[in-house]
């Protein structure tokens, strides 16, 4: 299987899935489209990693995926900087939020696609603990600025949806998406 991704969340659950994974980054321009949804936006953009490291020739599978989260509408990336980090925590403090992750996977030149949604509810975060998450390096890299599979979690009051989701993959939707393209996680 080739990962059209350089996440290593995503590759770490592909993994787990008891695939052999290769990795190659797509290099597509990942900026939305005015007006685009935020379901089409995730969807175009993991079609276009998918299809941007397929070739005619791949018999294997190739999985990409892309996943934005929304706070009262509004979309919320990387962190660029441990103050920018803090900011999007303070803002996702004591409020529920929106993961969608639309995860493509090309096989044979045929494209199979899905958007998965998880609500994730955050407890009011203290300055301090905001102050001692940033600390510890982990928002830095992530959409909404945690991970939850780590420390993260600390600050997740519920969720609902997809945990593996939130992590990066949804993986229940992508073994249906595997299945259909040809590539059942098990077989026999």
């Amino acid at each position: 299987m080739i990962l059209a991704s350089q996440s290593p969340r995503r590759l770490a659950l592909l993994e787990q899935l008891g695939f052999r994974v290769q990795v190659r980054v797509s290099g597509i321009d990942e900026k939305p489209l005015p007006n685009e949804s935020v379901d089409t936006r995730v969807v175009r953009l993991a079609s276009a990693k998918a299809m941007a490291v397929a070739s005619d020739n791949d018999l294997i599978p190739i999985v990409a995926a892309d996943t934005l989260i929304v706070l009262e509408g509004e979309p919320i990336g990387k962190p660029a900087s441990l103050t920018q980090a803090a900011s999007i925590l303070a803002s996702l403090s004591g409020k529920s939020h929106d993961v969608f992750t639309g995860t493509a996977i090309v096989c044979e030149g045929a494209l199979f696609h899905c958007v998965v949604k998880t609500e994730v509810t955050f407890k009011a975060l203290t300055k301090k603990e905001i102050r001692a998450y940033c600390q510890s390096g982990e928002p830095m890299g992530k959409a909404g600025a945690y991970a939850i599979q780590g420390l993260g979690a600390t600050l997740v009051k519920s969720i609902h949806g997809s945990y593996s989701n939130v992590v990066g993959l949804p993986l229940f939707e992508t073994a249906e998406l595997l299945q259909k393209a040809g590539a059942p996680v098990l077989a026999e």
